[in-house]
């Protein structure tokens, strides 16, 4: 089945305790659709860049089946980029650097060709141009999937909630979950969020794992103890992409497939710390994968007499 990412194509300039690189590729989209590239065929993409953004960097996308007919260039305009540095922890950064340019002015503008997608993943970006893609679609999805952050709970909380109610899954971390709730028990916050709109909520807790709610059930998935994390950039957002990506190559929303989705997804955000920026993404194999996820399925898994 097609699915559709919107969200950020971008620089990003890291530094973490394992060492620093100049601008290289990000963006949320970036990682989405990198990382469901590896389960779904039809993988489109609606961003913007500038001028400034190398064409090889576009040909990565679509060496990996990356659909970038909607990728917008503004010839005269720059790159949105980001600058980060990690703490020891590398739970925590410090953003040194943001400059939106040409994402200051995004109009999403959705290509005939993807009118009709089933699966809609908006990557997390100002909550009125998430709802502006809904309202741009002829025909609603079966799934429609947001991520967003605590600036917009902070900045833009009407239009956050306005767009929640379109929803059907919405994922954040477990310090959002807590300040969009008012909640500090998760569960409690799971319940409030939920009844904002989105029926399914995924609450990322990093190196601890993940939480999926939906109506009275839980399920847990955890983290994968790598022995070293490089970057956590785009881990968040390689975990939707493979949640994601696998929902739209099985085509099953249940909630027994959801709980298989999360597990590839976090095989897939365990990938992607391992390395700078993209660079693990790019570079994987189904054997990989598979062997990643059957890692998670040992951790999870025991009998009871």
């Amino acid at each position: 089945m097609s699915l559709l990412t919107v969200g950020s194509v971008a620089f990003d300039a890291l530094e973490t305790p394992f060492g620093k690189t100049d601008k290289i590729i990000g963006g949320a989209a970036t990682y989405i659709t990198l990382a469901a590239s590896y389960f779904t065929q039809q993988n489109n993409l609606v961003a913007v860049v500038g001028g400034d953004f190398p064409q090889d960097m576009i040909g990565l996308l679509e060496e990996h089946g990356v659909d970038t007919k909607g990728l917008e260039i503004v010839q005269d305009g720059k790159t949105f980029f980001w600058s980060g540095k990690y703490h020891e922890d590398m739970n925590t950064r410090d953003t040194l650097i943001t400059e939106l340019n040409v994402m200051e002015h995004f109009d999403p503008i959705i290509p005939n060709s993807y009118q009709g997608t089933e699966y809609l993943m908006l990557g997390n970006t100002v909550p009125a141009t998430q709802k502006l893609v809904i309202e741009r679609l002829a025909k609603r999805p079966k799934l429609i999937m947001l991520d967003t952050m605590n600036l917009w709970m902070n900045i833009a909380l009407d239009d956050l909630k306005s767009v929640l109610k379109l929803v059907d899954l919405l994922t954040i971390n477990d310090e959002e979950a807590r300040l969009l709730s008012g909640e500090y028990s998760l569960r409690k916050a799971a319940k409030k969020i939920m009844a904002m709109g989105p029926k399914t909520l995924i609450i990322k807790k990093g190196e601890h794992g993940a939480l999926l709610f939906q109506d009275d059930r839980i399920f847990f998935a955890p983290a994968l103890p790598l022995e070293e994390v490089f970057d956590p950039t785009g881990a968040g957002d390689s975990f939707a992409g493979g949640f994601i990506g696998y929902l739209a190559a099985t085509d099953d929303i249940s909630f027994e497939n959801m709980k298989r989705a999360i597990i590839y997804g976090s095989a897939m955000a365990s990938f992607c710390v391992e390395k700078f920026g993209t660079e693990r993404l790019v570079n994987l194999s189904k054997e990989e994968i598979n062997a990643r996820v059957q890692e998670f399925v040992k951790l999870a898994s025991f009998e009871i007499q």
